[in-house]
């Protein structure tokens, strides 16, 4: 089934969403923009040396959909885990500026702040364009103190928190351990518990939504996802292994399809297509955006088309981007 008609006022659906408490739990990471242009060939190599114009930073991984949640009036707290660095300091400025609430943050000396380091070239075209990127990790598992004390944060954020968001970003946050707590804190105060798996599905058994993309997909199912038809067997397949209400594959260009349990699928074509600049975070605005609406009593499939609309406009910036109520209220207006 394919329906992607509005459902409701646009202006009330979105006021909806103001106020919800959703905590996010995961991987945090700075996102870093070097900007340069090309002046020259460099004598070194036949390269062309390009001179640093601007440097920009924006809060990444977990704290993306986090940053998204606030921009359309929501509130967001954060769990998760950043270093005794300068990084780190510049990743919790940034979650203050935006609004996020980061008691929930633990800072650990002895690993770095996840940074990822993206190198653009300025051109004559609308958007600069990447010429690599360079990661500053740690991916080995968190120790049991720190995993603990990320135990503890989950417990006192999930008391006052409307829904809880999960954001695997295969950082070392999303442990079994952590993923019990969520569960367990989610049921004992009867809150929806999401989550946008990054891969490996099946280790988010139990939760009420779980997000992943076609690639993700695929991969669990064992076979290549194409038609509409081929997404909702893949549901039909995964839904009762995950055990869980709805499961939403993102399909890039082609959209997004949502799996409900009963065998219920709706497929949302892309809402914008032409102008897609940076897909970096639309999958994060999808998770987001659809933990929010139903945390506010929407339901699946307006949910679905308010997060597929809000993607199609983030799509359109460079690096992680959100939308705010005006503009999600305009799109949804103009179709």
């Amino acid at each position: 089934m394919t329906n992607t008609d509005p459902i409701g006022d646009p202006h009330s659906l979105v006021g909806r969403l103001q106020g919800k408490r959703i905590l996010v739990v995961g991987d945090l990471i700075l996102d870093e923009y070097w900007l340069g242009r090309a002046t020259r060939l460099s004598r070194e190599a036949p390269v062309p040396v390009r001179e640093l114009e601007k440097r920009t930073r924006l809060p990444g991984g977990a704290a993306n959909p986090a940053a998204n949640v606030v921009a359309l009036g929501g509130d967001a707290s954060i769990v998760g885990i950043v270093g005794g660095d300068e990084q780190g300091d510049a990743l919790l400025q940034l979650l203050a500026q935006a609004g996020i609430a980061s008691g929930g943050v633990i800072r650990e000396a002895a690993r770095p702040t996840t940074t990822k380091t993206r190198l653009l070239a300025e051109s004559s075209l609308r958007f600069p364009q990447h010429l690599a990127r360079l990661d500053h990790l740690d991916r080995s598992p968190v120790t049991d103190d720190l995993e603990d004390a990320l135990c503890v944060a989950i417990e006192t954020g999930m008391a006052v928190a409307d829904a809880v968001l999960v954001s695997d970003y295969k950082g070392g946050v999303v442990t079994e351990k952590v993923i019990a707590t969520v569960l367990a804190a989610a049921r004992e105060h009867g809150k929806l518990a999401t989550a946008d798996s990054q891969g490996d599905l099946l280790k988010f058994r139990g939760f009420s939504l779980v997000k992943c993309n076609r690639a993700e997909a695929e991969a669990q199912v064992g076979r290549p996802l194409a038609r509409d038809a081929d997404f909702e067997r893949a549901g039909a397949q995964l839904l009762p292994e995950l055990v869980a209400v709805a499961l939403v594959i993102t399909r890039g260009p082609d959209g997004m399809t949502v799996i409900q349990r009963g065998g219920l699928a709706a497929h949302l074509p892309a809402t914008n297509r032409s102008e897609v600049f940076d897909a970096t975070g639309a999958g994060d605005t999808v998770i987001a955006v659809m933990t929010q609406a139903l945390a506010a009593g929407l339901d699946w499939r307006t949910a679905a088309h308010l997060a597929n609309v809000a993607a199609g406009l983030v799509v359109r910036r460079l690096g992680n981007a959100t939308v705010a109520p005006a503009e999600l209220v305009a799109a949804l207006e103009g179709g």
